[in-house]
């Protein structure tokens, strides 16, 4: 029970510190903090969660065969990723202010959801990562259980929520005490770095990937 214990926590660190670099995603849910509210940014880190654990998912059940098609279609996904990216970003930066007393519910929480789930789920860097974790920690190709493996992934889960939840929150402190015009700054300037991401994400497609073919 005890070491169960510790592998859930160990997963809830894992997936704490993969949600917590700043990049388009972190710009995305600060921004959906900032104009919709605490909600609507949680629910985009949702969404990010999904996705970083069916990562983990395909990772630390060694499902090779998927692995094995994102290595082949890393250039694809990158060019969904920039697509999407600059998509993204140049909404932000076009968008008008919104009512700062607003919170979205329903279809809006949805789209949240569903928009950094997307973005996540195509970008490559992703498994990477955890490929990168757990080749570390000895769980790829090893005689590691189900069971095991399965509280870990549990753990990454709680973990990238909770970094979600947490920058929800800070963010949200902050979303009453700032007017329309800080906001409408703050959109062009959200909307230029995602681009910029998007750019990068576009400039990656033409580069091998060899960490990831020496990982699985």
């Amino acid at each position: 029970m005890a070491m169960m214990f510790d592998l859930l926590v160990i997963g809830v660190l894992v997936g704490f510190f993969i949600a917590a670099p700043l990049g388009p995603i972190s710009i995305i849910c600060i921004r959906r903090t900032l104009a919709e509210g605490r909600l609507s940014g949680f629910a985009a880190g949702l969404g990010v969660a999904t996705a970083d654990t069916i990562y983990g998912c395909i990772a630390g059940f060694g499902i090779t065969f998927i692995s094995d098609l994102i290595v082949t279609g890393h250039s694809v996904l990158y060019l969904i990723s920039a697509i999407l990216l600059c998509y993204v970003g140049i909404r932000i930066f076009t968008s008008s202010p919104p009512d700062m007393e607003a919170e979205v519910k329903g279809k809006g929480l949805a789209n949240a959801y569903l928009s950094t789930f997307l973005i996540t789920i195509v970008n490559p860097v992703t498994i990477i990562a955890f490929l990168a974790v757990f080749a570390g920690m000895g769980i790829i190709n090893s005689s590691m259980d189900h069971i095991s493996t399965a509280m870990i992934l549990a753990g990454i889960f709680i973990g990238s929520l909770s970094w979600w939840l947490i920058l929800s929150l800070l963010v949200g402190y902050f979303r009453t005490r700032l007017d329309t015009g800080w906001l409408f700054k703050l959109n062009r300037l959200a909307g230029m770095i995602i681009i910029g991401f998007g750019i990068v994400a576009f400039i990656s497609m033409f580069n091998i990937m060899p960490q990831l073919s020496n990982l699985i």
